[in-house]
């Protein structure tokens, strides 16, 4: 593609450009949805400004000044059980390395994987996730699309004193998760927002995972766990709602089109995912993939 190919005009229709990188239209719409390419819809349709998009072009030529390209295909960040099932199920070819929502923001913006799972409330407004990718991500190549909302609370055998609010954890053995867990923030802002002393919590060995952590608690090595509705179910325990948090997905937006993550998107609209999703309890899935931030 040389420079004489494109219009002579500012702005390039969805046709125009889906001509100029031979593509169908229907492609070009979903680059735009994702942020990949750049546009403007100031006028009620999609246009795409001809300078930008020279320069978008002229980086990804070989020889040119081309980005990096994306990281490994790792995704990282919190440990959510439907999305580990579902890349597993869809063999995407995604390998996972989940140790909470801000380990995995961190190794996303050192280039350690293409996708990080994150669900993290700004104090401040109250927003999930959406602040603190605009604070850390916004010189990056990437765009946040929602997962799920999620019912957390805590899980519990209910063997003991009754449970009706979070002060009540206090005098009581709980599983504590990774200070890097976007978990851990949430129990602690819960906390302050209620009163509850953490001097008062009997804190057990760390869990790293949603399921190794009400795992613990069903084996009766603690008596409660800040966990999620859909694993309570899962064991058979007991499960008090507390928050419904938003999880969301960071991607680089290069690996957005690539096999691997096209085909676990693939997977999310098909009706076995729906169906886990279903049973598993606890979870909106009605916003999947709905776009929450571009940088």
């Amino acid at each position: 593609m040389t420079q004489q190919d494109f219009p002579d005009h500012e702005y390039l229709t969805v046709r125009e450009l889906a001509d100029l990188l031979r593509l169908k239209e229907r492609k070009v719409y979903d680059l735009a949805a994702s942020g990949a390419v750049p546009c403007s819809r100031a006028t009620g349709k999609l246009l795409f400004p001809a300078a930008e998009i020279r320069a978008w072009v002229a980086r990804a030529q070989n020889g040119g000044a081309a980005e990096a390209g994306p990281g490994p295909p790792i995704v990282l960040g919190s440990h959510d059980p439907l999305l580990d099932w579902a890349i597993r199920q869809s063999r995407c070819g995604l390998a996972t390395y989940f140790d909470g929502s801000f380990d995995g923001l961190d190794r996303f913006l050192n280039g350690e994987g293409i996708a990080a799972g994150l669900h993290v409330q700004d104090a401040a407004s109250g927003r999930w996730n959406v602040p603190a990718v605009e604070q850390a991500a916004a010189d990056r190549n990437a765009v946040l699309i929602a997962f799920a909302r999620r019912s957390r609370g805590l899980v519990h055998r209910g063997d003991g004193p009754p449970l009706v609010r979070l002060v009540d954890v206090a005098g009581r053995r709980m599983v504590p998760r990774q200070p890097e867990s976007g978990t851990d923030r949430l129990f602690r802002a819960c906390a302050a927002a209620e009163g509850l002393d953490l001097t008062s919590v009997i804190v057990t060995d760390l869990a790293r995972t949603e399921d190794d952590a009400v795992a613990a608690v069903r084996r009766g090595e603690a008596d409660v766990t800040f966990g999620l509705a859909s694993v309570a179910r899962g064991y058979g325990l007991e499960f008090l709602p507390l928050v419904q948090e938003e999880f969301a997905l960071l991607i680089d937006r290069r690996a957005f089109f690539e096999p691997p993550w096209q085909a676990l998107m693939g997977f999310f609209r098909g009706a076995d995912f729906a169906q886990r999703a279903t049973a598993l309890e606890g979870y909106d899935i009605s916003g999947l993939g709905t776009v929450l931030w571009n940088a």
